[in-house]
Formats: C-alpha cells, structure tokens, sequence
C-alpha cells in the first residue's frame, strides 16, 4: 500500500510538471496558434537564473528558494516576451516560419547554455524541509512533491480565471475568433497576445525552478525533455484545453510511474506513446479539446 502512495504523489509530482510546461504551450496554441519549439528553452533559462540568483544571495535556505522561484518566473516571462516581440511578431501569418525560428531558438540556447555552464548537472540547495519526507499512509512522501502539487494548481485555477473571468482574458478569447473584429473596437490585440506569451513563458520559468526543486539538480538539457513531455500531454489533453493538459499530464505522470516501476524502466515511457497514437486514432481533437477551457 505505501509503494502505491508512494507512486501515486510521485507521479502527480511529475504530471504537474509537465502540466506548468503545457500549460503555455497549449495556452499559446489555442489562444495564438503558434507553435512554440523554444518553450523548452524558456525552462532552461528560467532554471539557471533561479539556480544563480539563489546562490548569490547570502541568507536563509527558504529565502534563497523564494529568491530563485521569482527570478526563475521573471527571465521566462521576460525571455517569452521578447521573443513573440522580435521573432513571433513578424511571422504571426506564416506558420512554417514561426517552426523554423522557434526551432532555431531552442536549439542556439541549448548549446549557449551549455557553452556558459557546461552540460554537467549542478545540484540545487534546498530548505532542509524540501529535503525532509512526510509519512502519508505508511509512505514517505519527498516534501518537494506536495511543493509542486500545491503550485500547480495554483497555476491551473489562476490560468481559468484570467480566461473566463478579466478584461484581458475576454479580449484574448475574443481576438482569436475575429482579430479585425477586436481591433476596430480600438483594442489593443497585439498586446493582449504578448501579455499570453508572458504568461506561458512564467509558467515555463515556475516549471524549470519546480524542476529543480523536484529533482534536486539542473542540467541544459532537461527543458528538452520536458518539452517533449509536454507536447504529447498538450495533444493528448487537446489543443488550447488548459483543464485538458491538466488531466492528461496527470495521467501521464502517472502512467509512467507505476509502469516504470512494477514493469521494466522505459515501459511507463512506452505506454505514453501508445496513448498518444490511440488518443490520435480515436479522439484527433484530444481529450477535451477547445480553446480556453
């Protein structure tokens, strides 16, 4: 019974990383229709800037972490947003460009990243709370999971919110179906639609500082991973469906957890595949597929 609570808390731990990094990728694709391929690389930016604004500031463990989550959040929403200015912008009607560009992107970060820090993996300091475990039903829990939890869903309750319930999310919602329409109403849409960049890319910048919360370290290459998660939870969940990703980044967490664990490693990894081709056989829009819901 404590290895199951164990794998249930630990892949829900996972799932709501992959929904933060999805989350922007499904919100940018349904509200902008833009593929973004450099969302990975706003989860690395965001995880080094946390990692060395914690480790400049000589205080506390809690108020490092504090420190490092708000600089992590701030260079991916600032990263985000000078990239729809300079590079999205421009090429909002012409789709193969903005693949191109966003791929190029994730690409020339990695390896400046690389080239700055090196490709070895840094290890993160932690509150000794962080470190510490909870006992949840016979299982020792790693208190980073519920750290994690928590501000997931925090971020899927204030992402609903903004769409459904402020002036913003209304014109952004608005601006999809019918920018012309929007526009001679005098609105500003273009800013609406950096304000969505914005946000995607602090909810990446919350994922890369979370990353390293959950797995103790940071490395150039995980945003890639992550990325790759997340596009398949953004189909599987539906395109521009926030409560979609959601479910589907719990139920691939999930998945590859106990599968991982009770059959053979890889094969939690090699059930998500197969899911995502019968979520495209069966269901092509995804679970709950639409914009903004």
């Amino acid at each position: 019974m404590s290895t199951i609570v164990l794998l249930l808390v630990t892949g829900l731990g996972l799932g709501a990383l992959y929904f933060l990094v999805a989350a922007g990728l499904s919100l940018i694709w349904g509200l902008m229709r833009v593929l973004n391929f450099a969302h990975g690389a706003f989860f690395t930016v965001a995880a080094y800037a946390g990692f060395f604004a914690a480790t400049a500031l000589p205080a506390s463990p809690w108020l490092q972490w504090f420190v490092g989550l708000l600089a992590g959040i701030l260079a991916g929403g600032v990263f985000a947003v000078l990239t729809e200015i300079i590079l999205i912008r421009p090429l909002y009607r012409r789709p193969v460009g903005q693949v191109l560009v966003t791929v190029g992107l994730a690409l020339a970060t990695l390896a400046l990243v690389e080239g700055a820090f090196g490709s070895d993996p840094r290890q993160v300091t932690l509150p000794d709370w962080m470190n510490a475990t909870t006992t949840l039903l016979g299982a020792a829990i790693p208190n980073t999971r519920f750290v994690v939890l928590l501000l997931a869903g925090l971020v899927l309750a204030g992402l609903l919110f903004f769409l459904q319930r402020t002036r913003y999310g209304l014109i952004v919602r608005a601006g999809v179906e019918n920018r012309s329409m929007v526009s001679a109403l005098g609105i500003d849409v273009e800013r609406a639609f950096t304000l969505v960049f914005a946000i995607g890319g602090m909810a990446a910048g919350l994922a890369g500082v979370l990353g390293a919360t959950y797995y103790g370290t940071i490395d150039p290459s995980r945003g890639t991973t992550m990325l790759i998660s997340a596009f398949i939870v953004v189909v599987i969940g539906g395109l521009g469906s926030i409560t979609g990703s959601a479910l589907a980044a719990a139920i691939v967490g999930l998945l590859q957890q106990f599968l991982n664990f009770y059959a053979a490693a890889g094969v939690g990894d090699f059930a998500v595949v197969i899911l995502l081709a019968g979520v495209l056989l069966l269901r092509p829009g995804g679970l709950l597929g639409g914009p903004a819901t």
